[in-house]
C-alpha cells in the first residue's frame, strides 16, 4: 500500500467511521433495504399461494367471459370503432384549424365534415355499446346469480352451514354483481383503453417524436403506484367485503326478530351495534381511503407535470414556427387521451383485484361439496316404509358430539315422540332423518321392504318436514300451500287444512285462501301458522311426517284432534313428533328419550 494512500486513509478514516455507524443506524430508511423488503414480502405472498390464488379466481371469471365471447366480442368491436373515431377526431381537428389560420388552405369543408362525422360516429358507438353493455350484464348477472343461487340450495346442509345467511345474501348480491359486470366490461375496456393509448401514441410519434417521449415520462411512476396499491387495494376489498357481509346479517337479524327486540325493550342495543359497525366500516374505509387520496395526488402531481411539459414543448415549437396551430391542438388533445387512457388502464388493476376477491367469495362457496344422491328412488307413493337407526354416532364440524351410540326405530302406523331436555339432540336426529347430516357411526337407513337405503338427500322425499318456529313465506295461503305440490286443486287445498284444524279460520279471513300473509306468518297467530305449514307438510305426499315442535302453540284439544286425523287420513304413515307435553304423550304409539347424546326407548311404565 503506499504512503499516499496511507494518508488519505487517516484523513477519511474519521467520516468513513461516522458514515458506517449512520449507515447501520438508519438501514431501514435505505433503498436498497427498502427494496429487498418489499422482494421478501412479495416472496413470502407468493409461497403463500397469493399468486395461485389470483390466477384461479382469473380462470373462474374466464370460464363466463368464453361463454358469453360473442357477445362481449361484440360490445369489444363498439368500443374499438369509437376509440378510433376519437383520434380521428382529433387528427381531422388539426387539419380543420390549419385550413382556418390559413396554413393549409381548400381543405375547411372537408376536415369540417370528416370532423363533425367523426363525432357523431363516435357517439353512436359509444350509446350502442352502452346500450349493448346494460343488457348484457343484465343477462348475465341472472345467469350466474341463478347458477349461484342453485349450487347452494345444492350444496351439502353442514358445508354450508357455518355461513350466515346474510353473508350468503352479500355474495349472492354485491359479488355476483362485480362478477357479472367483469365478465361483460373487463376486457373489451382493456382492449379499448390500449387501443386509445397506442393509437394516441402513434399519432404523436408520427407527427412529433420528442412530445410522445415526454407524454411517456410519467408512465414509471404511475406504474410503480399502480404496484404499490395493488396489495393495499386486494386487502381492503375483502375487509370490506367482509364487513358489508357482517352488516348484512345483523340488519336480516334484526328485522327477522323485531318483535322480540321491542318486547324486550332492547332497541338502543341493538342501535348501539348498528353505529359500531358503521364505525367499523368508516374506520376502513377512511384508512383506505386516506392511502389512495395520497396516492391519486402524487399520480396527479406527476401528470400535471407531465402535461406542463407536453404544453411546454408545443409552445416552444409553436414560437419558433416547426409547428402549427393545428398540431399544437391536436397534441394537447392526444396529451391528455394518452394520459387518460394510461389512467384507464391503471384503473383497470383495482377492477381486476375486486373482480377477484368477489369471484373468490364465490368460489368458496359454490365449491362446497353437493349433497349426494345414490338414487333416484320417489318414495311418496310407498306405504310400508320402516327408519332404522344402530349405533349411530355424529359430532358437527366443529367437534361437539351430538349422538352416540342411538338405535331407533319407527314403521309404518307409528306415531313416535322423542322428549327430553333442549339442546340434547333431538332437531338433530330429525336432521339426520331428512338426510341433512350423516352418522359417522353406525348406521342410519330407511327400509322399503327388504330394500335398505341409507339416509340421505336421496332418501327425503319420504318426509314431510315442518321446523320449530314460523316457516310461512310472504305470500298467499295458497301460495305457501302450494309451494309442496304447485298442481294441487283448491279442493285438495281444502281437505289439507280441515285435517290440520286450519279450514275453519281460513274460510273467515278476508279473501280466503287468497288472505296475503307477511313474512314469517305476520297476520297470522302462532297457533295458525303452525296448522298452514303442517298442511303444506302434508300436502307434499310424503308418507312420513316430522314435526319438530310443530304444535307447541296449539290447545291441547286442537292438538289431540288434529294428530288424531293426521293418523287416520291415510296420508301418513308414520310420525315422529319432538315435544315437551306431557299430555301429548298418551297419543303416541312409541316414546324414545334423548339426553345427553344418548337415546333410548321409554315403556308406558316409566312415562
Amino acid at each position: 500500500m503506499s504512503s499516499k494512500e496511507t494518508a488519505a486513509d487517516g484523513v477519511f478514516a474519521p467520516f468513513a467511521a461516522v458514515l458506517v455507524r449512520k449507515g447501520t443506524a438508519n438501514r431501514k430508511k435505505n433503498g436498497m433495504w427498502l427494496g429487498m423488503e418489499f422482494l421478501q414480502k412479495v416472496k413470502r405472498k407468493i409461497e403463500e399461494g397469493a399468486l395461485e390464488e389470483f390466477a384461479r379466481e382469473a380462470r373462474w371469471v374466464w370460464g363466463y367471459i368464453r361463454r358469453y365471447r360473442s357477445i362481449v366480442a361484440v360490445h369489444i368491436l363498439l368500443g374499438v370503432l369509437g376509440i378510433l373515431m376519437g383520434l380521428g377526431t382529433s387528427v381531422a381537428s388539426k387539419y380543420l384549424i390549419d385550413a382556418v389560420t390559413g396554413y393549409k388552405t381548400g381543405t375547411i369543408a372537408t376536415a369540417a365534415a370528416v370532423m363533425a362525422g367523426m363525432m357523431l360516429g363516435n357517439i353512436l358507438m359509444k350509446s350502442m355499446a352502452s346500450r349493448i353493455g346494460a343488457a348484457v350484464n343484465i343477462r348475465v348477472q341472472n345467469e350466474i346469480q341463478a347458477e349461484v343461487f342453485a349450487r347452494i340450495l345444492a350444496t351439502d346442509w353442514e358445508s354450508l352451514d357455518r355461513y350466515r345467511s346474510g353473508d350468503l345474501l352479500n355474495r349472492l348480491t354485491s359479488d355476483v354483481g362485480a362478477v357479472s359486470s367483469g365478465v361483460n366490461s373487463f376486457i373489451p375496456s382493456l382492449i379499448s383503453s390500449g387501443v386509445q393509448f397506442v393509437g394516441a401514441l402513434a399519432i404523436m410519434l408520427y407527427f412529433d417524436p420528442t412530445m410522445a417521449v415526454i407524454a411517456l415520462l410519467g408512465i414509471p411512476v404511475s406504474a410503480g403506484c399502480s404496484r404499490i396499491l395493488l396489495g393495499k387495494m386486494r386487502r381492503y376489498n375483502r375487509e370490506m367485503k367482509a364487513i358489508s357481509s357482517d352488516t348484512m346479517s345483523f340488519y336480516e337479524d334484526s328485522l327477522a326478530n323485531l318483535t322480540s327486540v321491542k318486547a324486550f325493550d332492547i332497541t338502543d342495543i341493538f342501535y348501539e351495534k348498528m353505529t359500531a359497525l358503521q364505525q367499523k366500516y368508516r374506520d376502513e374505509y377512511l384508512t383506505y381511503n386516506r392511502f389512495s387520496v395520497r396516492t391519486t395526488a402524487f399520480m396527479s402531481l406527476v401528470g400535471m407535470l407531465v402535461s406542463a411539459g407536453c404544453f411546454g414543448w408545443g409552445v416552444y415549437r409553436l414560437w419558433t414556427g416547426a409547428i402549427s396551430y393545428g398540431s399544437m391542438t391536436m397534441f394537447l388533445q392526444l396529451s391528455s387521451t394518452l394520459s387518460s387512457a394510461f389512467s384507464a388502464l391503471i384503473g383497470l388493476v383495482s377492477s381486476a383485484v375486486s373482480i377477484s376477491t368477489s369471484a373468490g367469495r364465490i368460489m368458496d362457496v359454490v365449491q362446497l361439496p353437493a349433497e349426494e344422491l345414490e338414487h333416484t328412488r320417489d318414495f311418496r307413493r310407498e306405504e310400508q316404509l320402516t327408519i332404522s337407526m344402530r349405533g349411530v354416532g355424529f359430532a358437527y364440524q366443529n367437534g361437539e358430539e351430538v349422538l352416540r351410540d342411538v338405535d331407533f326405530t319407527a314403521g309404518s302406523g307409528d306415531l313416535v315422540a322423542l322428549t327430553g331436555p333442549s339442546g340434547e339432540g333431538k332437531t338433530t336426529m330429525l336432521r339426520m332423518l331428512l338426510g341433512l347430516v350423516r352418522p359417522q357411526k353406525g348406521e342410519a337407513a330407511l327400509f322399503c321392504g327388504e330394500e335398505r337405503y341409507p339416509l340421505s338427500a336421496a332418501t327425503r322425499s319420504a318426509f314431510g318436514y315442518v321446523p320449530q318456529g314460523n316457516s310461512m313465506f310472504t305470500g298467499t295461503i295458497r301460495e305457501n300451500l302450494r309451494m309442496t305440490r304447485p298442481e294441487a286443486t283448491d279442493g285438495e287445498l281444502e281437505h289439507v287444512l280441515r285435517i290440520v284444524c286450519a279450514w275453519d279460520f281460513v274460510k273467515e279471513l278476508p279473501g280466503g285462501l287468497d288472505y296475503t300473509v307477511g313474512g314469517r306468518g305476520k297476520g297470522l297467530s302462532e297457533g295458525q301458522a303452525q296448522r298452514l305449514a303442517v298442511a303444506r307438510a302434508l300436502l307434499c305426499g310424503a308418507p312420513i311426517l316430522l314435526l319438530d315442535e310443530a304444535t307447541s302453540a296449539l290447545d291441547e284439544g286442537t292438538e289431540e284432534q288434529m294428530l288424531q286425523n293426521l293418523m287416520e287420513s291415510g296420508l301418513v304413515r308414520t310420525c315422529i313428533l319432538v315435544t315437551h307435553r306431557p299430555g301429548t304423550l298418551r297419543f303416541c304409539t312409541r316414546q324414545y328419550r334423548v339426553q345427553e347424546g344418548r337415546v333410548w326407548e321409554e315403556t308406558r311404565e316409566a312415562v
